[in-house]
């Protein structure tokens, strides 16, 4: 595993701990063993090798004693940079990338999931045609029914990668508008949409399956999560939501992932509130933090949706660490220091979003005509009704309901 740092450049994140996260990627893949890892210093780029030819020759050497068959670059490699690298090393190479793609291709469980895996990761290969390979290079002949004569083969690769894209976003279509009709349905359903957020590994599953007693996998690993989860919970006091669990989120995520994922995220374009969880034991939780935010602005999450962050792993942090960051929260009015693993913080966590949800809902009177028992029928079934009074002309209701519920109730 190498993290190239270069010299002057712009970081928000120390090489280390950038390092530290690569080798937790590359372990999140199975079969993978890494045998070393390096922070490579660099004064600059080269545009056909990345390293200068001393430093070239030195990971060659480290590759031959330690016989490596795969070496994996925290950082973005150009198709002509990774043919030259594995001439010149005679392996293979993966950047950060290609990594993730990997990963996420290993992980995904349903039909939607492998779908956006497929379409991410085709995209990923088509920028890799660009000079790549030298057998792209050479001509297909033919009578004019498949490319055509002339056609190169790197043409004919572009072509048939396309055709696989378009079939891709077809199939991709048909589930995204299925999961329409389900997020429509339950839309007619009052409970208000909880998503969980936060940087991968963060804690979210954990939270998740203690607060509905789920049995989504949950281990201290990068992406253990891939596709969401959706529960009904009653939290304590009785109000009901309905909890989304989602991908975590990564600093450099490829574009062509954030784009392909953008349909399972819908969950939290739709959310009434969001819990950001951050992982607060970790080194660089602050730049972490800045990557979701930078991700959920990406996904095009409004500013005006409801957030509360919740501090998590508190049981990894000791003594004075730990009550600087209890008094921080006690001050802030969207932030708690919680443990998902032990428990703490997290009954005051379900109180902060009771009270928030709470806090949109108006009570309000409502007299409805004996004609006009579907509107009655609808509210009942909403389950907004505190009090309900017959009289002549029809029932005088008394609701408690958010916003959103009478306006689609005054559309009725």
């Amino acid at each position: 595993m190498l993290h190239p740092d270069i010299r002057g450049a712009e970081r928000r994140k120390d090489p280390i701990h950038a390092l530290d996260e690569a080798v937790a990627l590359a372990a999140a893949l199975p079969g993978l063993d890494v045998v070393g890892a390096s922070v490579v210093p660099l004064r600059e780029v080269r545009p056909a090798t990345i390293f200068g030819t001393g430093k070239m020759d030195e990971i060659k050497t480290t590759i031959e004693a330690e016989e490596v068959e795969l070496v994996l670059i925290d950082g973005p490699v150009t198709p002509v940079q990774q043919r030259n690298l594995e001439d010149a090393w005679k392996v293979k190479l993966l950047d950060r990338t290609g990594l993730i793609l990997e990963i996420f291709a290993d992980r995904a469980a349903t039909r939607e999931g492998v779908l956006q895996v497929e379409l991410a990761a085709l995209s990923y290969q088509r920028t890799r045609l660009v000079r790549a390979w030298t057998h792209l290079e050479r001509q297909r002949g033919g009578l004019g029914f498949v490319g055509g004569p002339g056609e190169t083969q790197i043409e004919a690769d572009r072509r048939a990668l396309d055709e696989a894209i378009t079939r891709i976003r077809r199939q991709l279509e048909k589930v995204t508008r299925t999961r329409g009709l389900h997020r429509a349905a339950r839309a007619k359903v009052p409970f208000p949409v909880v998503a969980l957020v936060g940087y991968t590994n963060a804690g979210k599953s954990t939270l998740f399956n203690r607060l509905t007693g789920a049995e989504v996998m949950a281990q201290d690993m990068l992406f253990a999560t891939l596709d969401p989860t959706m529960r009904g919970v009653t939290l304590e006091g009785g109000t009901r939501v309905i909890l989304s669990d989602t991908v975590g989120f990564i600093s450099d995520l490829p574009t062509q992932l954030v784009a392909a994922f953008r349909a399972t995220l819908e969950e939290v374009l739709a959310a009434d509130l969001i819990l950001h969880v951050r992982d607060v034991a970790h080194p660089d939780t602050d730049s972490q933090a800045e990557d979701v935010d930078t991700i959920l602005g990406e996904l095009g999450v409004p500013e005006d949706v409801p957030r509360i962050e919740l501090w998590n792993k508190a049981d990894m942090l000791e003594g004075d660490a730990r009550a600087a960051l209890e008094a921080i929260a006690n001050r802030s009015e969207d932030a708690l220091l919680i443990s998902a693993l032990d428990g703490t913080g997290v009954a005051e966590a379900v109180d902060a979003i009771t009270a928030q949800l709470e806090g949109v809902r108006r009570r309000q009177t409502v007299e409805i005509p004996f004609s006009e028992g579907r509107r009655r029928a609808w509210l009942h079934e909403r389950d907004v009704i505190e009090a309900e009074r017959q009289t002549d002309e029809g029932w005088s209701l008394d609701v408690r309901w958010t916003d959103r519920q009478r306006m689609d109730f005054e559309a009725l």
